[in-house]
């Protein structure tokens, strides 16, 4: 049917109606703590939903229905592990962060080892998250591109500049409260195509289960307990039982709990309890939100017929939802949908810029001397600096890509994977190992970060397995060396010790 005036009508309302929305609702900024963590004293279901909003991206929005078309649910058992790892990240890591009024997640570790490895783990962040946003941000601009017939730079401009002017002006509150509308405008828009499709097909849901069904397939499973045969079969195969849950665990207590881009909105609320609600409404949500985009994925597969995407002439089971949308709904749908999509982006966007705004000010540039002096207005005026060369320079690399097929896409994508695995566990050794030393920790990093590009170098092991194999390394190699620094310790001679006594005394 095509993308009408109506539709760009519709898009053009939504990017003018959000931005000038998020910049009215934020207020005056007086300092950077209200800046970057909203004056701590946001509502904990904002934060929440506003999670909820940020780990969304327009690949989750477009991919997890692509996984249910060409395969199952298996991808639950993940989100299982997701639910688990909130939980832990609620009861283990909040609480320790709101015993000492931490203002970044890497606050915790400059707290416990000291400054420089506060400033090296937050650069690790600053320098992975510029490279995987920049990817997102372009992987964001495919599906406008299919859909709207914009070019990339185009696109791109469009998500980035909406979104960097309301996250400029406004901190950490427009970009929360802004959060919370886009969230309901993709989950609104996806609502509308699966209804748009059950009333399309002659038998509703009885069609979908029918097709999910046929030819002796069950697109319902959910567990997947193969183990492959052996263990380098079962370290390779994706969304196992055991990989899934456990994988999922990990990634979420590094995501959620190690990560600036999510810890910055548990740190601004009011309370320690109320941070934790926060992470509980978000916990509960997503379980509903990834089975709601499987089930899509299912009427889509019903739709078309239960053909394969390739039948389709498509390259990606990533495609297929674009391809209906753009295909198939009606004027006015089709431009709430695109919306949708956009709203995905900009949340996860404005987390991207907000989070390497904050962590640059106030784990590197507040410790210099330069930050001494300033007043709260001079906080502000840095605060909003960082966040425009952030915003800027996540923009322009993004507008550098011209495929998906250029190799730094894929690095960029799977950055995360090197990195989370290495600051779970240095956190861990943090929380948990009270004799760990600076030094420890660091060759415990250095190590888990080095075991995941050998990992990903030389193995087949599947990606929900990373980040529990870099922590377990950096736990491992932390304690050993601690242990060996306490075992080499010279042992002072008691004899010494007895006569500098005497001598004190007399």
């Amino acid at each position: 049917m095509g993308f009408r005036v109506l539709d760009y009508a519709i898009v053009i309302v939504y990017l003018l109606g959000v931005t000038a929305a998020g910049i009215l609702i934020s207020g005056r900024q007086r300092s950077s703590r209200e800046y970057f963590l909203g004056g701590k004293e946001m509502s904990w279901w904002s934060v929440g939903f506003s999670i909820v909003a940020s780990e969304t991206s327009t690949l989750t929005f477009i991919s997890i229905p692509g996984l249910a078309f060409k395969g199952n649910m298996h991808f639950l058992q993940l989100v299982a592990g997701y639910f688990i790892g909130r939980l832990i990240v609620s009861a283990v890591f909040i609480p320790a962060y709101y015993r000492g009024d931490l203002e970044t997640a890497y606050d915790f570790l400059g707290k416990r080892f000291g400054l420089p490895l506060r400033k090296f783990t937050s650069s690790v962040f600053i320098v992975t998250r510029v490279l995987a946003s920049g990817v997102r941000l372009f992987a964001t601009a495919i599906p406008v591109h299919l859909i709207t017939g914009l070019d990339y730079p185009s696109s791109i401009l469009l998500i980035g500049g909406f979104t960097l002017l309301y996250t400029y002006l406004g901190g950490l509150k427009a970009v929360v409260a802004m959060d919370v509308v886009q969230l309901f405008i993709y989950l609104g828009g996806a609502v509308a195509a699966m209804v748009l499709i059950l009333h399309r097909l002659p038998h509703g849901w009885a069609d979908v289960t029918a097709f999910a069904t046929s030819h002796g397939q069950d697109k319902f499973a959910f567990l997947n307990t193969a183990t492959g045969g052996s263990l380098r079969a079962f370290l390779a195969a994706p969304y196992t039982l055991l990989g899934g849950v456990l994988g999922g665990t990990f990634l979420t207590m590094a995501s959620h709990g190690t990560d600036q881009l999510l810890v910055q909105r548990l740190l601004g609320c009011r309370t320690r309890w109320d941070s934790q609600k926060a992470l509980m409404l978000d916990a509960s949500f997503i379980l509903l939100q990834f089975g709601f985009f499987l089930v899509l994925g299912l009427c889509l597969y019903a739709f078309y017929g239960g053909v394969t995407f390739q039948q389709l002439g498509l390259a990606t089971s990533d495609e297929v939802f674009p391809k209906f949308i753009v295909e198939n709904l009606p004027t006015g749908v089709a431009g709430l949908v695109v919306a949708g999509v956009l709203a995905s982006a900009m949340g996860t966007l404005s987390s991207s810029i907000s989070s390497l705004a904050s962590a640059t000010y106030l784990d590197l540039f507040q410790l210099t001397p330069l930050a001494r002096g300033l007043d709260a207005k001079g906080e502000v005026r840095w605060s909003r600096i960082f966040t425009l060369v952030w915003g800027v320079l996540l923009i322009g690399g993004a507008m550098l890509f011209t495929d998906t097929k250029n190799p730094v896409v894929e690095l960029g994508l799977k950055i995360a994977s090197v990195t989370y695995g290495g600051l779970l566990g240095t956190f861990f050794l943090g929380l948990f190992f009270r004799r760990t030393t600076q030094a420890d920790a660091l060759a415990g990093f250095v190590s888990g970060l080095l075991a995941m590009v050998a990992v990903l170098a030389f193995t087949r092991i599947d990606y929900t397995w990373h980040t529990l194999i870099g922590s377990a390394v950096t736990i491992l190699v932390g304690n050993g060396c601690r242990v060996g620094r306490e075992w080499f310790r010279p042992v002072p001679d008691p004899r010494g010790v007895i006569d500098k006594s005497k001598a004190m005394n007399s």
